[in-house]
């Protein structure tokens, strides 16, 4: 059998008998627990002098000794984990899962004594709760929500949702540790606060429902009080741009060269025959004079141009004009056709 088993069948006995006392205490795993004593037994100690802290470690018949308390002294038998505080209680310093166990506060009277029991239940205290989302859609202007709250430690832990300082919606009312909400998208934004507790501590998390908003791209929806200034910070991104542009486009206007006042490109003339059409008209008789019968007619003449003959020994003669400018090719040395046209002079 069991010390649980044990335990239990010690009360119910002590019930059935009449033996003394008992109270059931929590105390808090990892921090002080004290055990106190009703005030009659605190006078009765006074009086007397005689009595004795236990508990119960291996069934109803193994005590173990704790603290004894005679006349003026005292007698501590586990030193650093237990010891006598005010008005005769017992304080345990640090709680621990071997502490929950069935106390026993004995005091006498001659031939006489009187037991006050405490049965003491350790739980550990819950961590801060975090809420995830089970499932989250939005379609048609409303935001479906199924959240999950959970702690990762305490003992007998209980949990409930309720809203938070922004705004008071009666949607984020619930028990349990799943809450599933429907609202408007549009609606104003308020907090769900889901808590996580059990009898010796209590812990909160916040869910914003903003939240809900961008669902399938993992943005958040952006609040109203952050709309303008990204508006403005948008607006200022765009003129920073276009004065970039504009500057870097009148620079380069600066920079380029009018292409009608380009330097002719200077690259070599090709060595090959040009044809040269003229033509000159005949100059009319003057005012007065009889017309001449002949019709005015034009007389086209055909030349080719050569360059210098060449010498006698075959090879090209240099003309003899100026030197050719520095940085352009010379002449073609090839003929040139000149076609021209000469008017019959006047009789």
């Amino acid at each position: 059998m069991g010390s649980g088993a044990w335990l239990r069948l010690l009360l119910t006995l002590a019930a059935l008998g009449g033996i003394g006392a008992w109270v059931t205490q929590l105390g808090t795993l990892g921090e002080p627990t004290i055990l106190r004593i009703p005030r009659n037994l605190q006078n009765h100690t006074e009086r007397f002098k005689e009595a004795s802290w236990k508990k119960i470690t291996e069934g109803p018949l193994r005590k173990k000794l704790l603290l004894k308390i005679s006349g003026e002294n005292h007698t501590e038998f586990e030193q650093g984990r237990m010891r006598l505080g005010q008005n005769f209680s017992l304080e345990i310093l640090n709680t621990s899962r071997d502490d929950g166990r069935l106390y026993e506060y004995s005091t006498y009277q001659g031939s006489y004594e009187e037991v006050w029991q405490i049965q003491l239940e350790v739980l550990e205290p819950v961590a801060v709760p975090s809420i995830r989302v089970l499932r989250r859609e939005s379609s048609n202007g409303s935001c479906w929500l199924e959240l999950s709250c959970s702690s990762e430690r305490g003992d007998e832990v209980s949990y409930s949702w309720d809203s938070g300082d922004r705004g008071d919606s009666g949607l984020c009312r619930a028990n349990g540790s799943v809450l599933r909400l429907r609202f408007p998208l549009r609606s104003a934004a308020f907090d769900c606060v889901c808590t996580a507790r059990n009898p010796v501590s209590s812990q909160n998390a916040t869910f914003d429902t903003d939240q809900c908003g961008s669902l399938h791209t993992g943005v958040p929806r952006v609040r109203t009080e952050l709309l303008v200034p990204l508006v403005l910070l948008g607006v200022i991104v765009i003129i920073v741009i276009v004065v970039i542009v504009t500057f870097r486009a009148t620079r380069s206007a600066k920079c380029d060269p009018d292409p009608s006042q380009a330097t002719p490109d200077p690259s070599p003339v090709t060595l090959a025959s040009a044809t040269i059409y003229a033509q000159v008209q005949r100059v009319q008789k003057p005012k007065g004079t009889v017309p001449d019968a002949t019709p005015v007619s034009c007389t086209t003449i055909y030349a080719a141009a050569t360059g210098p003959p060449p010498t006698p020994n075959g090879a090209p003669r240099s003309p003899a004009v100026s030197p050719t400018p520095r940085g352009r090719p010379p002449l073609s040395q090839e003929p040139t056709t000149v076609y021209a046209s000469v008017t019959h002079p006047v009789a």
